[in-house]
């Protein structure tokens, strides 16, 4: 009896999960095709009648007015709409089919396969985007309700405004609505650079794992961290450091990636009557590995390479299961010299690889000079306290 009803709450529990997914699914995919036949229109009558900025300032305003409690349509939102149905007039196909049906019952009509009539129609566009899009799904319909319909406007909105390549845009897309990334973690992830940083660890992954892992292993890491979240003077050493990483766990391993599970720092390896403490200790489900973490202010040294191997070698005999993969080790350093880390790698028979953090973004170079760096603003603060 208890059984049957255990095993009864589980399936009821997962319908309702499912059909709220399945709802708010579907109220996202309608508001975001609102949002576009909205922009189409003010595109046009901007375009063509010439509505300027006070018109549409009007209409934001008499919007509120004829509909109280109406949320999202101020005169910023409204332009946003009309670079959203700029940036991807494709949509007008979806739109097209319901051309005379109320918005509303978007949400419960089932969208077509439109892939031939884009298709006929990508030459005459050029569209870059949707070259890419239809060359990684089988199906338009596929991309629409697994990817673009599966993301929010304001993540889409983030997209258009950070991401001018049309290659990252998509990138972030789906890496958006497969993981179900919250509009804050795919603006870290943008200003993290993870397009670019993804896969370009310097490691020893294919001569140190087995074929199977190493694809895997290479997507799970990148070459250089943004560490923002932390506040660190060049003078501090590594306990600082790892201190303020410890503190702010949550945000390191958002910034580390999908999958890691903390597993603890100074993490205790007995050898013999030898001890060992390893900084950072992760366990990553999809790779099933551990991870251990070394952390050092400067710059590479090629002596770190071989403690790696050591705590490697120590991980997987006393503390890694049968089931599990070999471990993997990151050095994580404020800077590094390639060719030494190659001449490092070559004869180490344990996974690992190093990249680099910063613990702020980069100033771009046209303001070097103009704004004050963080000594002379440190010196501006102290006199206006004194």
């Amino acid at each position: 009896m208890e059984k049957d009803y255990s095993i009864f709450l589980g399936e009821i529990k997962s319908h309702i999960l499912q059909s709220r997914y399945k709802a708010a699914a579907a109220v996202n995919r309608e508001l975001i095709l609102l949002y576009f036949q909205v922009g189409t229109q003010l595109s046009q009558k901007i375009a063509h009648a010439q509505w300027g900025s006070k018109v549409v300032l009007q209409l934001a305003n008499d919007l509120q007015k004829e509909i109280n409690g109406l949320r999202g349509f101020s005169y910023r939102n409204l332009m946003n709409m009309r670079a959203f149905a700029e940036a991807y007039p494709f949509l007008q196909s979806v739109t097209a089919e319901f051309k005379n049906d109320p918005i509303g019952q978007l949400a419960n009509t089932q969208l077509k396969d439109f892939s031939q009539s884009v298709t006929g129609q990508m030459d005459a566009l050029e569209n870059e985007f949707l070259q890419l899009a239809t060359a990684e799904f089988e199906s338009w319909d596929s991309f629409l309700s697994e990817v673009f319909f599966n993301i929010s406007f304001t993540q889409h909105l983030l997209l258009l405004n950070k991401c001018k390549e049309v290659e990252e845009r998509l990138f972030y897309m789906q890496k958006a609505a497969a993981l179900q990334w919250t509009v804050a973690l795919l603006e870290h992830h943008i200003e993290s650079d993870l397009y670019r940083q993804k896969g370009t660890l310097q490691n020893n992954f294919k001569q140190a794992l087995p074929p199977k892992l190493h694809k895997n292993a290479i997507d799970a890491f990148k070459g250089e961290y943004l560490l923002d979240f932390i506040r660190i003077e060049e003078e501090d050493d590594e306990r600082i450091l790892e201190s303020r990483i410890v503190q702010n766990i949550k945000k390191f391993i958002l910034s580390m990636g999908h999958d890691f599970a903390f597993m603890g720092n100074q993490y205790r390896l007995k050898v013999e009557e030898e001890e060992f403490f390893i900084d950072l200790l992760f366990f990553h489900r999809k790779l099933q590995s551990l991870v251990a973490i070394e952390l050092k202010q400067g710059k590479f040294k090629a002596e770190y390479a071989g403690k790696m191997n050591l705590y490697l070698s120590a991980l997987d005999e006393y503390v890694k299961q049968d089931h599990e993969n070999p471990s993997i080790g990151i050095i994580l350093c404020k800077s590094k010299n390639s060719k030494v880390v190659e001449f490092a790698f070559r004869d180490m028979n344990k996974a690992m690889g190093v990249a680099t953090f910063k613990t702020s973004r980069e100033l771009p170079a046209g303001y070097k000079g103009i704004l004050p760096n963080s000594e002379e603003l440190k010196k501006i603060l102290d006199d206006d306290n004194q």
